[in-house]
């Protein structure tokens, strides 16, 4: 399991992810397929968004935060099982990554030591912003 948030290192750039998610149509492919939070979301991420007063935004950016992560993989959609990604938040509500499964060994095989999290959102539109970060020349990919 690689676990990871943390001020920036010296390591090297190993992925970028970035997706935005219309809050809206998230909304509404929730309401349609009531069971699809279960196939995306960990237990924790749906008790985090039930505490809220709506919790399609806080699902719509912790989906786009997935993405993004497979983004920054370099790999699609279908590569590991989006609860494979689970974003946690520190003590202090800083926002962070767990991989497991398929994505933990995506991300060891490409040098991920360390991954930075953005979230953002309105009642519209969600963004998630990942970095993944490795060091020295390890894994799969180019350094400068």
């Amino acid at each position: 399991m690689t676990a990871q948030g943390g001020d920036l290192g010296v390591g090297d750039v190993r992925g970028i992810g970035v997706d935005a998610v219309d809050v809206g149509r998230f909304r509404r492919v929730l309401e349609r397929r009531p069971g699809i939070v279960d196939r995306l979301f960990t237990d924790d991420e749906r008790a985090y968004a039930e505490r809220g007063r709506d919790r399609g935004p806080r699902l719509a950016v912790r989906f786009a935060a997935k993405e993004a992560v497979l983004k920054a993989l370099g790999v699609g959609v279908g590569a590991a099982g989006f609860r494979d990604v689970e974003v946690v938040r520190a003590d202090n509500g800083r926002p962070g990554l767990v991989l497991s499964g398929r994505a933990a060994q995506l991300s060891d095989g490409r040098g991920v030591r360390r991954w930075h999290l953005s979230l953002t959102h309105t009642d519209t539109v969600a963004v998630a912003t990942v970095v993944a970060e490795g060091s020295g020349n390890q894994g799969g990919g180019p350094t400068p």
